[in-house]
């Protein structure tokens, strides 16, 4: 641990960076200072290594459950992914009425990553950065959604869906309108021009930055919670009641902000199927 509670918290909270150093040389950041100062080209490994292998896990899984899935009496991985399967189909069939078939597995990909993501929160936080440690790495956070970089760049991917279903559903011609003449009379295009791509920009940073809020929060408070394990034994004890009582309730958290995500992409991207007539 580190020699006083803010540096415990500051290492925590400092992700393994990439990236150009300030003698010229590159390599990984000692420090949070160091991390800010690489800019734009640098690279969170810890967050890109756990959200890929993650995403390598939910493809293995769910192949898994495809190959070995039984007519017969199901085990119990097939029934976990058929229930998960239906939630998101019928949540999708409920929201989305256009003929799109990327929609429901797009969906399906996010809720299940999203919900791994954020469930690596629930690992004891120095459980995995105190063996990195043993093995020479610095720095260690587990947690993907802890980090804007990722969660904003998911939602930035969705956002480039959304323009382009709006474009392809609408026409160019139709996608403009759509900005321009609403909500107030045409007139008034350039006011409704602002006002609708201030709603549009809004919405990607409602879906990562809601998901990277809510989890940064999370962690922060198991990360705080951590510290009275050091502080003796009735806040020991206490400590590991809260950690409990947290943990608990933010399976409700972490399943609630996967469950948001999902949703939020099939309603926007349900927008840009919808042609009105202006």
């Amino acid at each position: 641990m580190a020699s006083t509670s803010a540096e415990y918290i500051q290492h925590h909270l400092t992700n393994l960076t990439y990236g150009q150093l300030p003698d010229g040389s590159w390599g990984f950041a000692h420090s949070a200072e160091e991390a800010a100062a690489m800019g734009f080209m640098s690279v969170n490994v810890d967050s890109m290594g756990w959200s890929i292998g993650l995403g390598l896990l939910f493809a293995w899984i769910f192949r898994k459950a495809a190959v070995t899935a039984t007519s017969g009496v199901p085990g119990t991985l097939q029934n976990i992914v058929e229930m998960i399967v239906d939630f998101i189909d019928e949540t999708t069939n409920d929201i989305f009425h256009h003929k799109n078939d990327l929609i429901a597995p797009l969906a399906l990909t996010i809720f299940v990553w999203v919900f791994l993501m954020n469930l690596m929160d629930l690992i004891p936080v120095d459980w995995i950065p105190e063996l990195a440690k043993l093995l020479g790495v610095t720095h260690m956070k587990i947690v993907p959604s802890t980090d804007p970089n990722i969660t904003m760049a998911m939602a930035l991917s969705v956002f480039v869906l959304i323009l382009y279903y709006s474009i392809k559903c609408k026409g160019g011609l139709g996608f403009l309108k759509e900005l321009s003449f609403h909500p107030f009379p045409p007139i008034l295009a350039p006011v409704n021009f602002l006002l609708e791509g201030v709603t549009l920009i809004a919405k990607p940073l409602s879906l990562g930055l809601r998901l990277f809020g809510n989890m940064y929060a999370g962690e922060m408070i198991f990360i705080l919670i951590a510290l009275m394990f050091g502080a003796g034994a009735v806040y020991f004890l206490f400590g590991g009641l809260l950690q409990w009582a947290w943990a608990v309730f933010h399976v409700l958290i972490i399943t609630l902000q996967a469950f948001i995500f999902a949703v939020l992409t099939i309603v926007y991207l349900a927008q840009a199927h919808d042609v009105e007539e202006h």
